[in-house]
């Protein structure tokens, strides 16, 4: 019965070693899988998403006097995790037409203006959204290079 709680002992001890040395692997899939499923469900909300997009960012810009007149997104998106957080973030490259409220109003075939962006898109765990915030001069790649002490980029 004395030697029956050594054998105990050594039992767990085991166990607990290899539960230690498989909890980094067991954690990196946890983190790839969910990963994959909101990579997916981003492509699957895509043009949702694109038009909440534009939503918010025109009506962004009507309160800084510019009229979105069109825009084109660019088919990759990049995505890269908050480091404080762990939020998932999509970018995407867009091409924006706008031209001034006051050019538009007083002329209707006033210049329109071309500017690059960058379109961000956030992941709360179950679903995607975005605000409308877009980066300016900025491809994605710039702009998760840009903030990098904040964000960390996912292949």
């Amino acid at each position: 019965m004395s030697e029956s709680w050594w054998f105990v002992l050594t039992v767990t001890a085991v166990l607990g070693a290899l539960a230690i040395m498989a909890w980094p692997h067991w954690r990196r899939y946890r983190v790839t899988s969910r990963f994959e499923r909101a990579r997916k469900r981003f492509h699957l909300r895509r043009e949702w998403l694109e038009v909440d997009f534009l939503k918010g960012a025109s009506a962004a810009s009507r309160d800084r006097g510019l009229d979105w007149q069109d825009c084109e997104f660019e088919d990759e998106a990049f995505f890269a995790t908050d480091r404080k957080t762990g939020q998932l973030r999509a970018f995407v490259g867009l091409t924006i037409f706008f031209s001034s409220l006051e050019d538009a109003l007083r002329d209707r075939s006033a210049g329109t203006s071309i500017r690059s962006a960058t379109a961000v898109f956030c992941f709360d765990g179950r679903d995607w959204d975005t605000d409308g915030r877009a980066l300016f001069n900025l491809n994605p790649f710039e702009a998760i290079e840009r903030f990098k002490h904040e964000l960390e980029q996912v292949d």
